[in-house]
């Protein structure tokens, strides 16, 4: 029976991580068994970071929420829970863009859940 060789794929493997590694700095680029690990550690971050960046943005529109609530005489959460109370279904990302492009708009929805809010306070 034929001796099989393998040399050719670990060659093809090492190809392609020394592909991935292109632009990463020092040994991490030029010795395989640092790219190998380097590559490994940038990719679990990628995979984790892409989660992360939901998280991010989402306290980002919050942030800008609350600064263009107060602007209103407004908290945050009464803003959130007289808008649920009015009906409104809007999400954050389209809020916070209110709040950043268009003051208006941002004014009469703070007015909606001003309204709201007082109405629920006094009922109870």
């Amino acid at each position: 029976m034929a001796r099989i060789k393998r040399g050719l794929n670990k060659i093809k493997n090492r190809r392609k991580v020394m592909k991935l590694v292109k632009g990463f700095r020092a040994a991490r680029r030029r010795n395989y068994r640092v790219a190998n690990e380097a590559l490994l550690h940038s990719l679990a971050y990628a995979f984790r970071d892409r989660r992360v960046r939901k998280r991010d943005f989402r306290s980002l529109w919050i942030a800008r929420i609350n600064a263009a609530a107060r602007r209103e005489g407004l908290s945050y959460s009464k803003l959130m829970a007289g808008l649920k109370k009015s009906g409104v279904a809007l999400n954050r990302k389209a809020l916070a863009d209110l709040a950043v492009h268009d003051a208006a708009a941002f004014a009469r929805l703070t007015t909606l859940a001003k309204d709201a809010v007082g109405a629920g306070s006094t009922a109870a």
